[in-house]
C-alpha cells in the first residue's frame, strides 16, 4: 500500500499543547487550532472536538500527559471519531506512543500541510516538491509503520528478514530522496536559463506573496485574466503561475503567484519548496497581499514579513496591499509609504495600485527625448540596450531618440536634450 495514498478522512479529533518552554510559535492556542480546523476542511475532513492542553513542558512519552489523552479516546468514542490531528509537531516516537494508546491514527501539523499539498500539486515540479517533503518526513517514521518489528533486539521473531526489510526501505527512500534532489536541481537551473532570459529582455519581476487565502490568486487573474482557479480554502496555489502584465504605456512586468505562506510552515517544506520560492530570490518588487478583514491581521502579517527577510533579497521594496478592503471600515486600513487598499474582487483602487509599482520600479529612471547627431549612431544602439526606447525618429538633424533611462545614461547624454 502507498504511504502517501489519500485518505479518506470524516471526522477528526484537533488537539493542541500551549507549554511554558515553548517559544510563541510553537505553542498552540485557540486562534491556531481554528486554523488546523480549517487546513483540516481543506484537506477534506471535519472536526467533532478541540481540546487545548496547558503544561509547563510536553509529556516525553505522550505529549499531552497520559490524562489528557484519556479525554481524546472518551472523545473519540462518542464522536466515532477516527483521527486525531495536533497542532503542534511530534516526535516520530510520540507520535507511535499516540496512536496506541488512541487506537487510532496520529498525525501533526506537518502531516496534514503534507497531506494537502499532495492534493494540490498539479505540475511535475510542484509534484517533485511534494514527495521530496513526504520522503524526508517519513524517513523518521519508518518504525512506526513496521509495529510488527518492534520488539527487543534478539527477541524471537526480531531477527531475519522482517529487520532486512526495514533497512531496505529506509536505503530505498534515501535513494528516492537523492534522485528527487536532483531532479528538482535540474529544474532549478531551467527557471535559472529563463530568468537569464527575462533579465536580458530586462522585464522587472513583481513577485505576490503573502498568508495562505489572502487572495493573491484573484489579484493575480483580476490584472491579468490568468484564469486560475481562486477558491476560499487553504493553499489553494502551490504551483507558480507567471503571466506578463502591462503596467502602463512605458512598463511591462512579469508577474508571479507564489504558495501561500502559513504560520509553523515546516522547516523541511520551505526546503523543498525553494525551486518555487526561489522567485522571491530574484524579484525587483514584492505585492504583499494582506486579508484587512482577517482579525488575527497583525500576526499573519508578521509571519510574511519573517519568511521574506529569510527568502528575498536584501533591500527589495514591498507594496503592502490590504485586499477585501470592501469588507471593512476604512479607518480599518493602515497609511502610510506603499500602502494600499484594494479589493482584488471588485478592482477597487487596481489604477492606483499599477502606479504604485511603476513608481517603486521607476526610481532613479528619467525619461527624455534627445536629438543625436548621425555620427553617435552606437548611442542608440547602448540605449537599446541599456534603456527603454520608446521612439526613434530619423531627421534632418540627427536622430530623435525619446527613451527612459537611468540617472548616469541621462546624466551623459543631457546636452543632447530636447
Amino acid at each position: 500500500m502507498d504511504p502517501f495514498e489519500k485518505k479518506v478522512i470524516e471526522k477528526a479529533v484537533l488537539c493542541g499543547l500551549s507549554a511554558g518552554i515553548f517559544t510563541r510559535e510553537e505553542n498552540a492556542t485557540e486562534e491556531t487550532l481554528d486554523e488546523l480546523e480549517a487546513l483540516l476542511e481543506t484537506a477534506g475532513g471535519q472536526c467533532v472536538a478541540k481540546v487545548l492542553q496547558s503544561r509547563p513542558a510536553p509529556d516525553p512519552h505522550s505529549f499531552i500527559g497520559e490524562g489528557k489523552v484519556e479525554e481524546v479516546k472518551e472523545l473519540l468514542q462518542n464522536t466515532e471519531a477516527t483521527l486525531v490531528v495536533f497542532d503542534n509537531d511530534l516526535s516520530p516516537s510520540q507520535q507511535r506512543a499516540l496512536e496506541q494508546m488512541t487506537g487510532v491514527m496520529v498525525m501533526d501539523r506537518s502531516g496534514l500541510i503534507l497531506d494537502i499539498f499532495a492534493q494540490r500539486a498539479k505540475t511535475r515540479e510542484g509534484r517533485l516538491q511534494v514527495e521530496l517533503a513526504q520522503y524526508k518526513y517519513l524517513l523518521p517514521r519508518l518504525t512506526g509503520m513496521w509495529t510488527h518489528l518492534e520488539r527487543q533486539e534478539g527477541s524471537i521473531g526480531s531477527r531475519g528478514p522482517g529487520e532486512t526489510q526495514l533497512e531496505t526501505d529506509r536505503r530505498l527512500i534515501r535513494k528516492r530522496i537523492t534522485k528527487l534532489e536532483d531532479e528538482l536541481q535540474e529544474v532549478r537551473k531551467n527557471r535559472a536559463t529563463q530568468r537569464q532570459r527575462r533579465l536580458k529582455n530586462s522585464i522587472p519581476v513583481v513577485a505576490i506573496v503573502g498568508y495562505t487565502n489572502a487572495g493573491k490568486s484573484t489579484l493575480l487573474n483580476h490584472l491579468t485574466d490568468a484564469g486560475i482557479p481562486a477558491n476560499n480554502r487553504l493553499f489553494d496555489t502551490l504551483d507558480t503561475t507567471t503571466r506578463q502584465l502591462t503596467v502602463s504605456d512605458t512598463l511591462d512586468v512579469l508577474l508571479s503567484d507564489t504558495v501561500g505562506f502559513i504560520a509553523k510552515l515546516p522547516h523541511h517544506l520551505v526546503e523543498a519548496f525553494k525551486a518555487t520560492l526561489e522567485e522571491l530570490e530574484y524579484a525587483d518588487l514584492l505585492l504583499h497581499v494582506i486579508d484587512a478583514s482577517d482579525p488575527e491581521m497583525d500576526i499573519h502579517v508578521q509571519v510574511v514579513d519573517k519568511l521574506i527577510a529569510q527568502l528575498a533579497k536584501p533591500g527589495i521594496p514591498v507594496i503592502e496591499c490590504y485586499n477585501k478592503a470592501d469588507l471593512v471600515e476604512e479607518d480599518d486600513i493602515p497609511r502610510g509609504e506603499n500602502r494600499i487598499g484594494i479589493s482584488a474582487r471588485t478592482g477597487d483602487n487596481m489604477a492606483q495600485l499599477l502606479e504604485l509599482i511603476e513608481k517603486n520600479l521607476n526610481k532613479g529612471l528619467k525619461t527624455g527625448t534627445f536629438l543625436l547627431p548621425y555620427a553617435m549612431g552606437g548611442m542608440v544602439d547602448t540605449l537599446h540596450k541599456d534603456a527603454k526606447v520608446l521612439r526613434t525618429e530619423y531627421t534632418a538633424d540627427g536622430i530623435e531618440v525619446e527613451a527612459i533611462c537611468d540617472e548616469v545614461l541621462y546624466g551623459r547624454l543631457s546636452q543632447y536634450l530636447i
